[in-house]
């Protein structure tokens, strides 16, 4: 036989094109059509319906950027259609509001009856509505459309205005294509569907399977035997023809797929928050409709904020959720307040996702979540699998280390370790792809790709439109009913994801281990973009902590009412804004601005909180020295870190210790700065030359290689421009050397500070360099008026250490990583995330760099000659131009320590205190409600519990990195002390070993969480 294969094909796309496709709709009428305008904001459905609406044409131009236009949508149905098809048609609305070619769901509109129910949503690749008819066949419904732009259609990562309603221009973008009644004939349409999956299959297929031409021949018999004229009439006849093809069931070792309904709505990315509101609500009613067709079909959603905004601002929408939730079809699932980034949050932070996430869902729905669900985010942090297990979750899923650069992950089914010894069992889905439309292209490669074969056999499949939302469609649905069990294909079954996980955990004996962070080679950027917005959030952590711990205070020692709402909201909006597109730096302006400005409301709410509790404290003390906790009136410092600061104690109140001063020795423009513990050296330059641990004589500097180096970086990524450093960046470099200034402006027998003053390219940069005599670290502060465009901003400090790895702060703890390129996964790591600190080390001796708002890192060894010196370099600003062209333009006020010590908790030290400056007051001392007597079990967290029951939850943490044993000692009166879950659940004691009265006695292992819930002795 001659083969004439890619003739047929091509044959047979064009009978679906011209013939098939456009038979899909017997007929279609057009509708009348008026509009109103939204002036500004959006506005509820009641509101727009009481407005003027005005006559509007098809084919007019519609919609400013970032508005709304609302439709109103009557006419009549045609008489005759009622005798056309009987249950092989149904009408509906179809509408093409101007739809572009880009991504699914960023143009939209819902559409509600005169009622204000909402009935489905419309999207470019879902622009159908079911026509609910009044008598007569009459049409009325209301269509609510967004003008929002397509930031990222094209992808050329080009600057743009639209990001920013002030920049984004007034003009009509859209133009309406389509408003009509239509005709659906189902028969054509599940012809269609047939069509589609068995010519998806058989594009996956091997051109020598006899299964390829089984459907090849197939497919060619349709277009022969159709009627081209009558795909009405025939539509009958060719599924006839198929039927045969789709019935031939899946092979006995095919792959086998659980489909899960989903839709990766990002809660802020190229649209601002409010949009996101919305476009949870269309993806929700489109995914609420499918559920009324299709009984098999099932949905999961992260995610509680997003079901949060449903029942704040769409309360019966929320009310049919939750009929489909209890029902088991629409699925909670993650526990998480926002899929959020896990790089950048703190450890506080990222529990307190799981907490509230978890908190929602147990309230609203009876449900807990089990699955952590974060297949988008930008890399996973090593502490995450123990923070996981801590809040009662079991399992854990990702996509995006599919998007790796250079390395592909050896497993798709694995446990992960993280950096305490906790496993948890984790799926990477090896579809690569959490938008799935279920297309034999997809399903191919999930079996293709699966790295477990012969171990296991299960994977997970995503399916949805996301991102801009969407959801799942009914085309979807169709290729997932005739997947079931197709020859040639994996089989496909609809399942929610703890079903997955219970069977794929219990068919995989010995799954391998991955041991450490899950790096993402890819969007190391988001360390850096948007410095105000990470600012933002490092300072609204270490408020809330401090707001937490002295309102407890206050409320133990006073009797003052504890402000669980106004924590609460203040934790929901740090929270929302940890987001994985928000505190990485990755979105529109509009975004960045609302983010900035809610984190100076949170500042504003705690510090208020801060000061109430202060106060109470100190009237309380002032109330006489026989009052509970109270120790004589002085001037006092308030200390909210878990170490001694300035001779005050952890987590109390006291006056600052005396000092043995600074001197100074200035000539020749260098300026020597001296305390009783360190000597540091600044050149005529304000370089660091010389940096001596007077205990030791050792010095810290290299000699030729100063540090306080500014170094200046071209930064042109391949793509994705917010989110990117490429590895090429490091050949195009400056050292910012020269200074405008060098001068000591500040001196006296508390401290010293040398003011360093450059200028390049179109920005201008002042350092204070600052020793106080009761420190011993080197304070830099360094303010940038920023003005470069795809430039890179770094601080270098070449040191005398000789380190083959490096630890780095992250979430309850620390990690290490190679500063060699051995490999290609670390070559790969040329850019890294901690938090308030790194070290790097020699046994004995080492330097720690702390900061208070820096997440991105490079650390790297270099050759003397003799040996090797260790570089750590904070990245201080980017300047990319998409999708905020002006991105980190401004002022910018950064905060860098630097300093000699032993170990990494000398590091920790340091970290805290930057983070944690002392809070100076006129009052009395207070003691500690907490005293951990082992400097390596630190406290993380004191706070009221989540119940509002009056019990104290306490979090600590080992911070070593070894076991530890040590006691914690209370306050104030207890009676009972249990260990608890990170949702304050008794557990079975694991790290509590006795308890009596307020001391409990503890063994941690490395890096061990632990909760202690206090039930305290109250008053009648």
């Amino acid at each position: 036989m001659h083969d004439n294969s890619t003739l047929i094909r091509a044959r047979i796309r064009r009978c679906v094109s011209e013939r098939v496709a456009p038979a899909v709709y017997r007929a279609s009428a057009p509708l009348v059509v008026s509009a109103w305008e939204v002036p500004d904001e959006p506005v509820p459905f009641a509101e727009a319906r009481r407005q003027a609406f005005t006559p509007f044409a098809v084919g007019r131009r519609w919609g400013k950027p970032w508005g709304t236009t609302w439709f109103h949508v009557t006419g009549t149905v045609p008489e005759e259609w009622s005798r056309w098809g009987g249950l092989d048609t149904r009408t509906e609305l179809l509408v093409d509001l101007g739809f572009l070619s880009g991504q699914p769901g960023f143009q939209a509109g819902l559409v509600f009856d005169p009622a204000g129910n909402i009935l489905k949503a419309i999207e470019p690749c879902n622009s159908y509505v079911p026509l609910p008819l009044g008598p007569g066949g009459v049409v009325d419904v209301y269509v609510e459309a967004a003008s929002n732009p397509d930031v990222g259609s094209n992808w050329k990562f080009r600057p743009t205005p639209v990001g920013d309603k002030a920049t984004a221009g007034t003009a009509p973008i859209y133009r309406l294509r389509r408003m009509d009644a239509a005709l659906l004939d189902t028969r054509v349409w599940q012809l269609q569907q047939d069509i589609w999956t068995l010519f998806g299959l058989m594009e996956e297929l091997g051109a020598d399977l006899p299964r390829t031409a089984d459907i090849l021949r197939a497919l060619e018999t349709v277009t022969d035997r159709m009627d081209p004229d009558d795909v009405s009439g025939t539509a009958g006849l060719g599924r006839a023809i198929l039927a045969p093809v789709l019935a031939q069931p899946a092979y006995a070792s095919a792959h086998r797929i659980v489909a899960v309904g989903h839709a990766h709505i990002d809660s802020a990315w190229l649209w601002p928050v409010r949009e996101t509101i919305r476009k949870c609500a269309r993806t929700f009613s489109n995914v609420l409709a499918l559920m009324d067709e299709n009984p098999e079909f099932i949905f999961a959603c992260s995610s509680a904020q997003q079901y949060a905004w449903m029942k704040e601002h769409y309360p019966q929408l929320f009310e049919r959720i939750r009929e489909r939730v209890i029902e088991g079809r629409f699925v909670p699932v993650g526990g998480m307040w926002v899929e959020s980034d896990t790089n950048m949050p703190g450890g506080e932070a990222l529990a307190r996702q799981l907490i509230a996430g978890k908190a929602f869902f147990l309230r609203e729905f009876g449900i807990e979540p089990l699955e952590v669900w974060l297949p988008d985010s930008f890399g996973y942090t090593a502490a995450f699998p123990q923070i996981v297990a801590a809040a009662g979750s079991k399992y854990f899923l990702t996509q995006k280390i599919s998007w790796n650069e250079t390395n592909t992950m050896p497993h798709h089914t694995f446990y992960w370790e993280g950096i305490d010894g906790t496993r948890v069992f984790t799926h990477f889905p090896p579809v690569d792809t959490y938008n799935s439309v279920l297309s034999g292209q997809d399903l191919a490669r999930a079996q293709r790709q699966y790295a477990e074969k012969g171990a296991s056999n299960l994977s997970l499949v995503p399916f949805g439109y996301g991102d801009g939302g969407g959801g799942p469609t009914r085309e979807m649905l169709a290729a997932a009913e005739r997947t079931k069990s197709l020859e040639g294909s994996p089989t496909v079954r609809m399942a929610t994801p703890r079903a997955f996980f219970e069977e794929a955990q219990a068919s995989y004996q010995a799954p391998p281990v991955w041991s450490g962070e899950l790096y993402l080679e890819f969007h190391r950027g988001t360390y850096t973009s948007q410095a105000n917005t990470k600012a933002g959030n490092r300072r609204s952590e270490h408020l809330l902590r401090e707001a937490e711990l002295w309102a407890t205070t206050a409320t133990l020692r006073t009797g003052a009412v504890y402000p669980y709402d106004r924590l609460e909201a203040a934790w929901r909006t740090v929270l929302v804004n940890q987001f994985h597109d928000i505190l990485p730096g990755s979105s529109i302006a509009w975004v960045h601005q609302e983010a900035e400005a809610a984190y100076a409301g949170v500042r504003v709410e705690l510090e208020d909180l801060i000061s109430r509790a202060l106060a109470a404290l100190n009237r309380q003390n002032a109330a006489g020295p026989d009052a509970p906790g109270s120790i004589g009136a002085m001037p006092v410092s308030f200390n909210a870190s878990p170490f001694p600061v300035c001779g005050v104690a952890a987590l109390s109140a006291g006056p600052r210790g005396t000092s043995g001063g600074v001197r100074v020795d200035a000539r020749d423009g260098r300026f020597v700065l001296e305390n009783d513990a360190i000597r540091v050296a600044i050149d005529a330059r304000g370089l660091l030359v010389s940096l001596v641990d007077l205990g030791t004589g050792r010095e810290a500097v290299p000699e030729g290689k100063p540090g306080n180096v500014l170094q200046l970086f071209r930064d042109t990524p391949t793509q994705w421009d917010a989110w990117d450093i490429d590895d090429h960046y490091q050949r195009n470099g400056v050292d910012l050397l020269e200074a405008d200034s060098v001068e000591l402006v500040s001196r006296h027998a508390g401290h010293a500070t040398v003011r360093v003053s450059r200028r390049f390219g179109s920005s201008t940069v002042s350092q204070e360099l600052t020793l106080a005599g009761d420190q011993t670290a080197l304070e830099i502060v360094t303010t940038v008026d920023w003005h470069e465009r795809q430039k890179f901003l770094k601080l270098a400090f070449p040191l005398d250490v000789h380190a083959d790895r490096a630890a780095s702060e992250i979430q309850f703890g620390h990690i290490y990583r190679p500063t060699h390129e051995n490999t290609s996964w670390d070559a790969a790591r040329f850019e890294t995330c901690a938090h308030r600190w790194v070290f790097v080390g020699e046994p004995g001796f080492g330097v720690a760099v702390a900061n208070d708002s820096t997440y991105g890192h490079d650390i790297s060894r270099s050759s003397t000659g003799g040996g090797t010196t260790t570089t750590v370099r904070e990245s201080l600003l980017r300047a990319p131009t998409f999708p905020d062209p002006g991105a980190d333009q401004g002022v910018h006020v950064l905060r860098t320590s630097i300093s000699m010590t032993p170990d990494v908790l000398g590091a920790a030290e340091q970290g805290y205190r930057i983070n944690l400056p002392l809070r100076d007051v006129s009052g009395t001392s207070v003691t500690p409600v907490v005293v951990s007597d082992c400097a390596s079990i630190v406290v993380e967290a004191v706070k009221l519990a989540e119940d509002r029951s009056g019990d104290v939850i306490v979090r600590l943490y080992e911070a070593r990195g070894a076991r530890a044993e040590g006691s914690v000692s209370l306050g104030f009166p207890a009676t009972r002390i249990v260990e608890t879950d990170l949702l304050e659940r008794t557990v079975a004691p694991v790290a509590v070993r006795a308890a009596a009265g307020a001391d409990v006695r503890l063994v941690l292992r490395a890096f061990q969480i632990v909760t202690l819930r206090v039930s305290r002795l109250t008053e009648e």
